[in-house]
C-alpha cells in the first residue's frame, strides 16, 4: 500500500488546523499538526512530513524562524499560508527557503494546487529529470537544448542560464534577488532592470502564442519575482497524468 504524503500543518488558529485536518485527507494527504515554532520542529523531527503548511504569525518565535529551523535539516517543501500579504514578507519567506505562498482567506483548490507543485519540486530536488517538459516547452538539461513545439530554440548563454535556474525551481516562486544572484552574481542583486530585459527576450523566444499575449509559461509574481509553470503536454488533457 502506498504511503500518503504527510502534511505538517503549523498554525496557531485551531479553526484553521481543524479545517485542514478534515479537508486534506479526502484529497490523499495524511495530516499532523503544530501550534507554534517549537512544537513544529518537534513534530517535524518525529513525523518527517513530506510537505509543510506554515503560518507566519505564530506566538513566540514566528514562521520565519520555523523556515530557518527546517532549512538547517532538510529541503522539505514549505508552503506559507498566512494573512500577511505584504511583498516584503513574501520575499523574506521565499528567500529563507519557502517554496510558495498562499494568502488567507484562501481557496482550497489553490492550496491543493500549490501543495502538489511543492511536492513535485521536492522530488526534483532529490533527483532532477534529465528533460524538463511544460506544455510545448522541453529543456534537455544534459544536452543544453531547448525545444518549443519540437523545434529547437536558440538561446544566448544568459537566456539559457535564466531558464535553467527557473527549471530547477519549477512550480515555485523565485525572487528577483535569487535570480540575479544566480545568473549575474552577488554584485548585481539590485539590478532588477537587467532581469526584466532578459526576461522579455526569453519570453519572446519560448512563450507559446496566445490571443491576449499573456505569458503562459513564466508567470510574473508582482513585486516578488517569477514562477515557471508546469503545464501538461500539448497532446494531454489538463486533468490527465503528468
Amino acid at each position: 500500500m502506498n504511503k500518503l504524503p504527510r502534511v505538517l500543518i503549523v498554525d496557531d488558529e485551531p479553526q484553521i488546523r481543524r479545517f485542514l485536518r478534515f479537508s486534506l485527507p479526502p484529497h490523499g494527504y495524511d495530516c499532523v499538526e503544530a501550534e507554534d515554532a517549537d512544537s513544529a520542529l518537534a513534530a517535524y523531527i518525529k513525523e518527517r512530513p513530506d510537505v509543510i503548511v506554515l503560518d507566519l504569525g505564530l506566538p513566540g518565535r514566528d514562521g520565519f524562524a520555523v523556515i530557518q529551523d527546517i532549512r538547517k535539516h532538510a529541503l522539505t517543501p514549505i508552503v506559507i499560508l498566512s494573512a500577511r500579504d505584504d511583498v516584503e514578507g513574501k520575499v523574506r519567506a521565499l528567500e529563507l527557503g519557502a517554496d510558495d505562498y498562499v494568502t488567507k482567506p484562501f481557496d482550497m483548490t489553490e492550496l491543493l494546487a500549490r501543495l502538489r507543485a511543492a511536492l513535485r519540486h521536492g522530488l526534483q530536488a532529490v533527483g532532477e529529470a534529465p528533460v524538463f517538459r511544460s506544455g510545448p516547452l522541453a529543456v534537455d538539461l544534459v544536452g543544453r537544448r531547448v525545444l518549443l513545439h519540437d523545434g529547437e530554440v536558440h538561446l544566448s548563454p544568459k537566456e539559457y542560464n535564466l531558464l535553467r535556474f527557473l527549471v530547477g525551481h519549477a512550480g515555485r516562486v523565485v525572487t528577483h534577488h535569487q535570480i540575479l544572484e544566480e545568473v549575474w552574481g552577488p554584485a548585481n542583486v539590485e539590478d532588477v532592470q537587467y532581469l526584466r530585459v532578459l526576461m522579455r527576450a526569453l519570453r519572446k523566444k519560448i512563450e507559446p502564442e496566445s490571443e491576449n499575449q499573456v505569458p503562459q509559461l513564466i508567470i510574473t509574481e508582482s513585486g516578488v519575482g517569477y514562477r515557471l509553470m508546469q503545464l501538461p503536454p500539448d497532446n494531454q488533457a489538463p486533468g490527465g497524468p503528468v
